[in-house]
């Protein structure tokens, strides 16, 4: 049997879409982080996107070696297709926590060279509040965690759709996160 070609993928893997694939490893009763790697904007076809994340998130992570082929009876597998970034407007920067929904929204935190980002489902996993997420985004943009209330900091938001294993190498459903 031979494999399908990109030619054969649905027409909305064609379109351009910010995509991020998180792999985490099972084991002890809960699960880690074992890579996650993609692109906040739509630079790529979902398709390309989804690939190129999923071997960077395997082979390129920075923060773990390279996974084995061993692992992954341990490993699940999460796509989360983003939306285009937007910047949160406010008057003052303590009026943030306000425009931040917990369990709907993704936070890019930037000042100056430095950028953090957290996907929507990190702050559900962790039980943080509107406050906690702007801050650990700062910490994940090596800037302080207070660094969302000083002018010049800018904050947006994005949603995701998340499609994720069920179990390793198990069935892949759509993820909701309220």
């Amino acid at each position: 049997m031979e494999a399908p070609s990109v030619a054969d993928a649905p027409k909305s893997t064609q379109e351009k879409c910010g995509v991020f694939v998180t792999l985490n490893k099972l084991g002890g009763g809960g699960r880690s982080l074992r890579g996650c790697i993609g692109y906040p904007l739509p630079y790529r076809r979902l398709i390309d996107a989804v690939t190129e994340s999923a071997l960077n998130a395997a082979f390129e992570d920075p923060r773990f070696p390279p996974v084995k082929a061993q692992e992954m009876d341990r490993i699940t597998v999460e796509v989360s297709v983003l939306t285009p970034p937007e910047t949160i407007k406010v008057g003052s920067p303590r009026e943030y926590p306000e425009h931040v929904r917990v369990g709907t929204d993704g936070l890019i935190v930037g000042r100056g060279m430095r950028r953090g980002l957290l996907l929507p489902q990190v702050a559900t996993e962790w039980g943080w509040d509107s406050e906690e997420f702007l801050s650990q985004c700062c910490l994940k943009a090596g800037l302080p965690p207070d660094a969302w209330l000083l002018d010049g900091t800018e904050v947006e938001r994005f949603q995701a759709i998340i499609f994720g294993e069920e179990s390793p190498r198990g069935d892949v459903a759509r993820h909701k996160l309220n």
